[in-house]
């Protein structure tokens, strides 16, 4: 094959996806491997819904959506917070790498940056 194609409808399907159906973002010690992982992991954490993301072209290529920043959570755990992770209160949507670690305390409060899930065109092989 000569090259590959990904349309943007289909990156935006799975982005669409996260969009639709992600109701929380949880700040994590570490990424969760299941859902059922995310209790342990959570420090704290922020209900969300569609109007936290804007979904545009990628800043390389493809498409990107942008989760908004959040502000208020009361911590509900005390470590080091280094992944946060979307979910729809059954399964992991996306956890990602994307805070700066932190130390989180109970009962302290905690914000988050704006950050990009971002999924490239296709490259040839």
């Amino acid at each position: 094959m000569a090259g590959e194609f990904v349309a943007d409808a289909v990156l935006d399907a799975a982005l669409d996806e996260i969009i639709n159906n992600a109701v929380r973002l949880a700040v994590c010690s570490s990424a969760p491997a299941a859902y059922a992982n995310i209790a342990a992991a959570t420090l704290a954490s922020f209900t969300i819904d569609s109007s936290d993301f804007t979904k545009a072209n990628g800043d390389t290529s493809g498409r990107k959506v942008t989760v908004s920043a959040q502000s208020g959570a009361t911590a509900s755990g005390t470590g080091n917070a280094t992944h946060l992770v979307l979910h729809d209160n059954s399964s992991v949507m996306y956890a990602i790498n994307a805070c700066t670690s932190q130390s989180v305390t109970t009962g302290n409060t905690v914000n988050t940056a704006a950050y990009d899930i971002e999924f490239r065109d296709a490259a040839a092989p």
